[in-house]
């Protein structure tokens, strides 16, 4: 079984990093294996509504210009999907609306292909847009048929804050285990 995250932070090892890495080491220490992937390493263009993916159904978008399909086929390979995005204007970043909407419609065109598999949303903010920020990733989930195992939330700005936000950091661990938990009930 595996678990791939996405840090959809345009700040590479910012805090929404570092709040997935205390989820993902939970998920890890129950034998599951984790993988990270920051998008800020490579480039992901929004969805131009070309219907493609519809047409061919062959699990990728149609678009190959960018880091899409290389993505869309981590999530097609892993049992787990975790999403982390920084709150930016009170909600996700362009890059994670990027990546919703193009893994979203791919994943629509092609009967469902995230069905059964648990996600969870994680996300950083200052002062607001926490919670907007989670339900627009859950939006993708449930619209995706993905089981939606939680979300975790902490409350920082500059680059380590995070780790000042001890609630934030513990619910991000319980999630870490919640996965892992339905992870194993449901691939036994």
């Amino acid at each position: 079984m595996k678990v791939i995250g996405f840090n959809v932070s345009p700040r590479k090892d910012g805090n929404t990093t570092t709040l997935m890495g205390y989820l993902l080491r939970e998920i890890e220490k129950e034998g599951i294996e984790t993988e990270l992937v920051q998008l800020s390493a490579k480039a992901i263009h929004g969805c131009i509504a070309c219907y493609k993916c519809f047409k061919n159904k062959d699990q990728r978008c149609a678009v190959k210009n960018d880091a899409a399909n290389e993505y869309i086929e981590k999530m097609t390979t892993a049992q787990g999907i975790v999403l982390g995005s920084p709150s930016y204007f009170q909600d996700v970043t362009s890059e994670m609306k990027a990546l919703i909407d193009r893994a979203g419609f791919v994943g629509l065109a092609n009967g469902q292909m995230y069905k059964n598999k648990v996600g969870a949303a994680v996300s950083c903010f200052r002062r607001s847009g926490g919670m907007h920020t989670i339900e627009t990733i859950n939006h993708f989930f449930f619209s995706n048929d993905i089981i939606i195992a939680g979300r975790a939330l902490s409350v920082a700005k500059d680059k380590g804050e995070v780790e000042k936000d001890k609630e934030g950091v513990r619910t991000a661990q319980t999630l870490g285990q919640k996965i892992a938990w339905m992870m194993k009930k449901l691939n036994g």
